[in-house]
């Protein structure tokens, strides 16, 4: 009886590890980070989901879309994830607006939980519904920010004089409820990682201030830093395309040879997915499972809620 009970707990199929891309403030590059880690996933053999979060922007969405067209014009083999995008709600309340929009991403979360290794979520940069929703599902948070005390400021707010910190900021006040609720529904941890982008090549002194005020705050919140992507023209010139800086990039797929900067662009990619730390994927002699259907709890948008989105709603 025993030994039943241990291959059913052992046969049980495991839930994707939920990565959430979130910062209270746009223009961080929180699409441009999240496509380079799918690109990288995917690239890894895993099997990944998207779901896109920010029905009005659509940064992520518009980024795979271009991908998807430039596979199909081109001839090139480029991956792409099962994508969802969670539209816009429509009602005469606020209360109707996040239903409406809440079930979409319920089914969403329904259709990719038990059948993929890794679900990235991109989300709106304010404070959203959806948005905090998504934060409380994460088990990696990534938060892109600038490297500049501006982006530092939904963070934390500093000393004038000292640059010291004096206490936590929205943002964060947000994620650490976040925190809460994501061990409430299964005593897992979130692992929150601070990524800082557009990074001066040279030691300034505005970047000793932040990497100091950083290194405080992360002792403090709970988070680790990590290097993101620099202020590099490559970043912006792959977007029409859908390219990652992680594909092959040469003349047939760009339209021009690579450079030394497409080449330290994919090393900082690389850089920033070891840092990460995410889990190894199950591997392909471990079936995805299918979705349970409402009758065993499992509906979206009906009466019953996936189990993470019980506790974040």
């Amino acid at each position: 009886m025993v030994e039943n009970a241990r291959s059913v707990r052992s046969a049980a199929p495991k839930p994707a590890h939920v990565i959430v891309l979130g910062n209270e403030k746009g223009g961080s590059g929180k699409s441009t980070t999240a496509m380079h880690v799918i690109v990288a996933l995917l690239k890894s053999g895993a099997r990944v989901a998207s779901i896109d979060t920010d029905g009005r922007q659509r940064s992520l969405t518009r980024y795979i879309e271009n991908r998807a067209y430039w596979k199909q014009k081109s001839g090139v083999d480029l991956e792409i994830p099962t994508h969802f995008t969670v539209p816009l709600g429509d009602g005469e309340t606020v209360a109707d607006v996040e239903g409406r929009e809440f079930r979409a991403f319920a089914e969403a979360v329904t259709r990719t939980e038990y059948g993929y290794d890794y679900v990235v979520v991109d989300t709106a940069g304010s404070n959203t519904y959806l948005m905090r929703v998504s934060h409380a599902m994460a088990d990696t948070l990534i938060t892109p920010i600038n490297d500049s005390f501006i982006d530092f400021d939904v963070l934390a707010r500093v000393d004038p004089e000292t640059y010291a910190v004096d206490g936590p900021s929205h943002y964060a006040e947000l994620v650490g409820e976040s925190r809460r609720q994501r061990h409430l529904i299964d005593g897992r941890d979130m692992d929150w990682v601070v990524v800082r982008n557009r990074l001066s090549s040279q030691q300034t002194r505005n970047r000793r201030k932040v990497e100091k005020s950083l290194r405080q705050l992360a002792d403090k919140l709970g988070f680790r830093v990590a290097r993101g992507i620099s202020e590099r023209v490559v970043y912006r010139e792959l977007f029409p395309r859908g390219l990652t800086a992680l594909d092959t990039l040469d003349r047939r797929t760009l339209g021009a040879d690579a450079t030394l900067s497409h080449v330290s662009a994919r090393d900082e990619i690389r850089s920033l997915l070891e840092t990460l730390h995410l889990p190894a994927p199950r591997g392909a002699d471990e079936a995805p499972a299918e979705p349970r259907n409402r009758r065993s709890g499992r509906g979206a948008g009906g009466e019953s809620e996936p189990p993470r989105l019980r506790a974040a709603g």
